[in-house]
């Protein structure tokens, strides 16, 4: 048991390191919201009307599809910090099949429109 006092040791004070900073602003904090602004709405400044599970138009759906896409691109190019002498040659044709996928992926989806606005 006395090989585990150290992990103990270090459980407690990071869970004291990361507690003290949350409970510190509590006693400063005033009780109420003294400035009204802080309740009104303040994302397009108007109030909110009508439903909220309302329908999306679908003209959004490609801009957050083209955010979906471009992170597998940047995750799966990191391989290219890398000496190319350092990678079997597995990992360097794998590495360039996908850039030549997501090369041709992009005019596709520019010949679409799918990055067109109206």
């Amino acid at each position: 048991m006395l090989e585990f006092a150290p992990i103990c040791i270090y459980l407690v004070i990071s869970s004291l390191v990361s507690l003290i900073p949350l409970g510190v602003p509590f006693p400063f904090a005033p009780n109420g919201s003294t400035y009204p602004e802080k309740l009104s709405a303040h994302e397009c400044g108007s109030d909110p009307s009508g439903d909220a599970r309302s329908r999306f138009d679908i003209r959004f759906y490609p801009v957050p599809i083209s955010f979906i896409i471009s992170d597998p691109e940047v995750t799966f190019s990191s391989p290219r910090a890398v000496p190319l002498n350092k990678i079997d040659p597995f990992g360097s044709r794998s590495m360039m099949v996908f850039s030549l996928i997501s090369t041709i992926g992009f005019p596709h989806e520019w010949k679409k429109g799918a990055s067109d606005r109206e």
